[in-house]
């Protein structure tokens, strides 16, 4: 089973290049963050026609996430649960025995703004959800665009991004606080070539030099240890005219 995460930064302006994707990599179930569309306006009929079933959860013009899927999904959760929020940021659903929860986590703009306080917070929610919800079911994986670099090998240039946002120290223990839930990052459970990223600015030709950080995750719960089989990032679709700024994440498991 091959699971991916993409942020596509608007899924209408990248349909064509999400359902390309999806054709030549025999995805079952990818998570995408920024849809940037109401749910009436999500091109569910685009991939009901790739025999993909759909869950969705989005606001006009902004955030947004949805899960695609050839196996039927079963909705647990849009947003996090006792934390009231009018931005679309988070789904959780059953499908195939897995429990995945799609995450767009807030920006956070600059350390020490007010986006920053409320990305802290929407990020202490996030650990008392997981937290209860890894108790209640066995097999979790919680992917999406993070918005936070883990370790300084996840950054192009470590000393230059220190204690800037997505690096800040705050945010990485807010991280390891939810891996600390019972919670691998797949990605590091396979040997890895280094400067490996999944986000590259696009200013200054963020891409063409790599001067990229690794802020789109996969993470498993111990139960699935056993079963993961691979996990990489695919760069192809950063190459395309008007591409998203963010590459695939993805996750083979048995």
């Amino acid at each position: 089973m091959k699971i991916a995460t993409w942020n596509v930064n608007s899924i209408r302006a990248r349909l064509d290049q999400i359902t390309d994707w999806l054709a030549i990599n025999n995805i079952d179930i990818l998570a995408i963050q920024e849809t940037k569309v109401q749910d009436k306006d999500f091109p569910l009929d685009a991939f009901n026609e790739l025999g993909y079933n759909c869950s969705f959860y989005g606001q006009k013009s902004y955030n947004g996430v949805a899960f695609l899927a050839n196996s039927n999904i079963e909705l647990l959760a849009n947003n996090i649960p006792s934390f009231e929020d009018p931005q679309c940021r988070a789904l959780a659903v059953n499908i195939d025995g897995v429990t995945l929860v799609n995450l767009y986590v807030p920006n956070g703009s600059e350390v020490g703004s007010e986006k920053y306080s409320y990305k802290i917070s929407w990020l202490n929610a996030l650990n008392v959800w997981l937290s209860g919800l890894l108790k209640s079911h066995s097999n979790v994986i919680v992917l999406g665009d993070f918005n936070i670099a883990p370790t300084d090998d996840d950054v192009h240039d470590p000393s230059g991004w220190k204690g800037k946002i997505l690096c800040s120290d705050e945010e990485r223990s807010q991280l390891e606080a939810i891996t600390r839930l019972g919670l691998k990052d797949s990605f590091r459970s396979f040997p890895q070539e280094p400067e490996i990223f999944s986000w590259w600015d696009y200013r200054a030709g963020g891409f063409q030099r790599n001067r990229g950080l690794r802020i789109d995750l996969i993470l498993n719960s111990q139960s699935l240890d056993d079963r993961l089989v691979a996990c990489s990032i695919d760069p192809t679709p950063r190459r395309n005219t008007r591409p998203s700024d963010h590459a695939p994440v993805i996750l083979e498991i048995k």
